[in-house]
């Protein structure tokens, strides 16, 4: 099965050579989302509204690939900061709801625009 891209305006556009998302193999592979807001093409104030963002952007291309957060099997949160992890992992949460998939947390020097925080993600594809 050759793999296809996932485009949508309800997420940042790749200010790079990548895809939103590609669809391969029964997976959905995110590119990593940060706190960027595709309406403003700004990136949001401050951690909660960052992490808000960026999994609303997750939320966006999973949709446009014809998939929800309970698709997901694996997540990779990046944090400039590790002391956030407990305030990042209570919005996550409520993201999910009861939804558990695998997830990764990595500590980072930097990430694109100064954000504080970026997330990636690994969904089941439906046939």
């Amino acid at each position: 099965m050759p793999m296809r891209s996932i485009s949508t305006a309800s997420a940042p556009n790749p200010v790079g050579p990548y895809s939103q998302a590609i669809v391969a193999g029964g997976f959905v592979f995110t590119a990593g989302q940060v706190g960027l807001d595709p309406a403003t093409g700004k990136i949001a104030l401050g951690l909660d509204a960052q992490v808000n963002q960026a999994l609303s952007n997750i939320r966006a291309v999973l949709a446009a690939a014809g998939l929800d957060v309970t698709d997901i099997v694996k997540v990779t949160f990046f944090l400039t900061d590790m002391s956030t992890f407990g305030a990042v992992n209570a919005i996550y949460e409520r993201f999910l709801g009861t939804h558990r998939p695998a997830r990764t947390t990595v500590g980072v020097a930097a990430l694109p625009g100064g954000s504080l925080f970026e997330v990636d993600a690994t969904a089941v594809a439906r046939q």
